[in-house]
């Protein structure tokens, strides 16, 4: 694990990076990497192909060609940069970006469920492999907490 600085303030730790699937909010995918490494070196490891629809924040805005060749099937609807024009947002931009983050929203509820529930909101361990470790076993549990309706609705007579 390594530090980073965002801003003047410095963070010590590691990143947990998810793919969640649109329709079910259920994570696919997850990779832990340092705190320094940047977003995008992980998106390889996120896709697995079969996507329809990319969705992701302003740091895979760049990432066109990668997921293109990752996922050819798949539609790029990640967040552009909103340029400012003589100091002026572009509106449509902004309201694409907005769009898109509603359907991108699904990826916060299982981050809340792991940092809430399951208490996954600081590292509890000294390396990267351990913390991984409780990171993956976190999201299983989240997917079955997640999915819980539609379990319960099988077993009911």
């Amino acid at each position: 694990m390594h530090q980073t600085r965002k801003g003047q303030q410095w963070y010590f730790g590691m990143k947990l990076h998810i793919g969640v699937d649109s329709q079910s909010g259920l994570a696919h995918s997850s990779v832990v990497t340092a705190a320094n490494v940047h977003d995008k070196h992980s998106l390889p490891d996120l896709l697995h192909g079969n996507e329809q629809r990319v969705y992701g924040d302003s740091a895979y805005a760049s990432q066109k060609d990668l997921i293109q060749g990752k996922a050819p099937n798949a539609k790029d609807f990640t967040n552009q940069r909103t340029r400012r024009a003589g100091g002026i947002v572009n509106e449509v931009e902004r309201g694409k970006n907005r769009n898109k983050s509603r359907i991108r929203a699904r990826v916060e509820h299982v981050f809340g469920v792991v940092k809430r529930l399951w208490g996954f909101g600081k590292v509890r361990y000294r390396g990267l492999q351990k913390n991984a470790t409780r990171a993956f076993t976190a999201l299983a549990l989240a997917n079955i907490y997640l999915s819980r309706q539609r379990l319960m609705a099988q077993v009911r007579p």
